[in-house]
């Protein structure tokens, strides 16, 4: 779950020593000048099958990223490129980490901050008596949970040979938010063969991740208090049964265990083909190997069993109506987090085919099969149809079909039983299949005239995508790209 974090740089510096034979002949540099891309989106969706409430609840979001990449060419066969950016968004179903906190940070003088070292509550947060506590997962929280920013810097350093038939390149990555770092380094081998009409390509990355827990408000509250439902956050606080009436009974699954292996580290290796059947025709096949280890699951993705007693905290008239929309001021405590296998091994495969049918139109193709050890099994199939309409101006038309099956883990809220060792309602591992449309623009000019400074602009990219499931789930995004030259 992202939490606002800064950005933690890094310096990333490769050199290549060569000294060139004058006698040979010249050598086309492989990037001929530094190259700057600017990239931005915004995107929204809505849905009611939050996670962080147990499978049911509002799911909306909003973010806006930006990313620059810059690629600068240190002789004729090496590129190092830099690719720096953050993703800030804001969203209804974090906020509801801490669903009782509809005034702010400081809103009924209880522990908000969402963090998992408070050894003691201090006498200036407890709880007012005279402020009623509501929540509800449909009403966004207005906590400092809502809303996070992610950052990530990448650096990639990468070599071709004297004939260009031959490339190798390494990378290394960091990126962090306020509950999640990340740490990765990889690299790959390209190789053409048959006159550049046949590539092969292998390719491997590693990530080293750490989680900082962050759980919700009343499971880390009771874990606090050591089960004493008379002290920190539950002073003053009526818990209610599924009847209204006030009780004492509620006691998440086990005590609530927290998190012990706060690591995730994913491995992946991939195989690559590409053939040019003619002058208008090319093909390729990819398949990964993905290997995942540590918490694989969300410590703030609260569950709901079937087989046990229900709890609330709020207005005690709207627990029968809990489900609906209209549900603005309970909240049921959580049962437990989500638990998930220590281990997941993906393994995609796929393929393209592109056709030139003629100066307007070119067709190009995507079909992927996805399996892992957990249950899920996907098909992805996606087209794409670029119309150039002028010299400077290109259309780009798009749809993509995707379904999957659900995760051997997953129900829906309330349908998980207590006795079951892994469990989660995360809706993507539910079944569901999907549409999306999408429809852009680029202009081009290879000649850059038009200018900023000392950048010519190369290009501009414009793309829209509409995105809808079967679950009630629908999002949108909108991508600006700038490429530039620089003189």
């Amino acid at each position: 779950m992202k939490k606002i974090i800064f950005v933690i740089a890094f310096f990333f510096f490769a050199i290549s020593h060569a000294q060139e034979d004058k006698t040979k002949v010249y050598k086309k540099r492989v990037l001929e000048t530094t190259e700057v891309d600017f990239l931005s989106s915004y995107y929204s969706q809505d849905g009611e099958n939050a996670s962080v409430t147990g499978g049911i609840g509002n799911e909306h979001l909003t973010d806006f990223a930006s990313s620059i990449t810059i690629s600068l060419p240190l002789n004729a066969d090496d590129v190092l490129t830099i690719d720096a950016g953050f993703s800030a968004y804001t969203s209804a179903s974090s906020s509801n980490g801490n669903p009782f906190d509809t005034t702010g940070a400081s809103g009924n003088g209880y522990d908000d901050d969402d963090d998992d070292d408070d050894d003691e509550y201090d006498d200036k947060r407890k709880y007012n008596a005279q402020d009623p506590i509501i929540g509800s997962p449909w009403v966004a929280s207005s906590g400092a949970s809502k809303s996070d920013v992610w950052s990530t810097v990448t650096a990639d350093y990468s070599h071709s040979s004297d004939d260009r038939n031959f490339n190798w390149n390494s990378n290394v990555s960091f990126s962090a938010e306020y509950d999640y770092i990340s740490f990765g380094f990889g690299g790959g081998v390209l190789k053409q063969f048959n006159e550049k009409n046949t590539t092969i390509g292998l390719s491997g990355n590693a990530f080293f991740d750490t989680w900082n827990p962050v759980y919700p408000t009343e499971l880390k509250s009771f874990k606090q208090v050591n089960g004493n439902l008379n002290q920190g956050f539950f002073t003053g606080v009526t818990i209610l049964d599924q009847n209204g009436n006030a009780s004492s009974g509620w006691n998440p699954l086990n005590n609530f265990q927290l998190i012990n292996d706060k690591s995730r580290n994913s491995y992946s290796a991939s195989l690559s083909f590409s053939q040019i059947l003619s002058k208008n025709a090319q093909f390729s096949l990819f398949i990964d190997f993905v290997k995942q280890q540590g918490w694989l699951g969300n410590p703030l993705q609260r569950v709901y069993f079937r087989d046990v007693s229900n709890y609330f905290i709020g207005n005690a008239n709207s627990i029968n109506n809990y489900t609906s929309l209209g549900n603005s001021d309970v909240f049921q405590l959580a049962d437990d987090i989500e638990r998930l296998p220590n281990s997941r091994v993906k393994i995609p495969f796929g393929m393209r085919f592109n056709y030139y049918i003629n100066e307007i139109f070119v067709v190009r193709t995507y079909y992927r099969y996805y399996s892992d050890d957990w249950g899920v099994q996907s098909h992805t199939a996606n087209i794409e149809v670029p119309i150039k309409i002028s010299d400077k101006f290109t259309l780009y038309p798009s749809y993509r079909y995707y379904t999957q099956t659900a995760a051997d883990y997953f129900a829906p809220y309330e349908q998980h039983l207590s006795t079951e060792k892994y469990y989660t309602s995360d809706f993507d591992l539910s079944q569901f299949n999907s549409n999306q449309f999408g429809f852009g623009f680029s202009y081009t000019d290879i000649f850059a005239k038009s200018h900023v400074w000392k950048l010519g602009l190369k290009s501009i990219d414009l793309k829209y995508y509409n995105y809808k499931r079967n679950t009630s789930f629908n999002s949108s995004i909108l991508n600006v790209g700038f490429k530039f030259v620089m003189d």
